[in-house]
């Protein structure tokens, strides 16, 4: 691959979509195992892209969805709930902060429609 077209490992390492971390690293740093996390991906809370080898390779990005998880699951809910506790505050956080982004927009107002007729 040309040099331009091979962005630095460090660059990529900086990438939260990045998938960096094998499963058994990924697992020792969010505290659990590589079961919980094919629990998890089962349960379709994250989807581990595949190395040439057909490994799981996981981001910074899922491993902090993850560990939400594994706090919820720690807590005492089941792995399919947590999973779904987990999608609906990654929801509600989009549409807060969309919400927030509309508001922040000032006011379109509507053009007039030019046919001819003036507008009042």
């Amino acid at each position: 691959m040309p040099p331009e077209n091979n962005p630095n490992t460090a660059d990529r390492l900086d990438d939260d979509d990045y998938p960096a971390y094998t499963m058994g690293r990924a697992a020792e740093m969010i505290g659990a195992t590589p079961a919980f996390l094919r629990a998890i991906g089962e349960a379709r809370l994250i989807t581990p892209l595949r190395s040439e080898g057909g490994h799981r390779r996981y981001s910074r990005y899922q491993l902090r969805i993850a560990a939400r998880a594994r706090d919820l699951v720690d807590q005492g809910t089941p792995v399919d709930a947590a999973c779904r506790i987990v999608i609906l505050e990654d929801q509600l956080e989009e549409a807060l902060r969309l919400n927030e982004t509309l508001r922040d927009e000032p006011e379109r107002k509507p053009e007039p429609e030019m046919d001819g007729h003036s507008v009042l």
